[in-house]
């Protein structure tokens, strides 16, 4: 089942070398286990959406050019996110500040092709 996203939790993008947490802003003040809980407008590069250690894809212009400085083999390079478009499908139920909350089935594309994904959420459930 998916969960509300809230800051911490993990993403990893399919061409990034490392997993990277979200950062969520308390602009909206709606807090979900303790943390600000996140919309499918949280997609600002750095901002919200931290480098992924490396980059490998040769659509990445850093990625390109080093590849082709060393006469084609793959040399991956800083990860800078360029994601432009909002997250989806959001959870257009549930509504914080007006945009649909963010849960860990949401995806979001970066413009250099990789796929940002949830690999943790923030929250958990304990029993008791």
């Amino acid at each position: 089942m998916p969960m509300q996203i809230t800051t911490g939790a993990t993403m990893q993008c399919s061409f990034g070398a490392a997993p990277a947490p979200i950062n969520i802003l308390p602009t909206n003040r709606v807090m979900a286990a303790g943390m600000p809980a996140a919309t499918i407008m949280d997609f600002v590069p750095v901002t919200n959406i931290p480098p992924f250690g490396t980059c490998s894809s040769l659509a990445n212009p850093t990625v390109a050019a080093a590849t082709a400085t060393a006469l084609g083999a793959l040399t991956p390079m800083p990860c800078i996110p360029a994601t432009s478009a909002p997250w989806t499908p959001g959870v257009a139920t549930t509504l914080i500040g007006d945009q649909p909350a963010l849960d860990s089935a949401c995806m979001l594309t970066c413009v250099w092709g990789g796929l940002i994904q949830f690999t943790a959420p923030a929250q958990v459930t304990v029993a008791t």
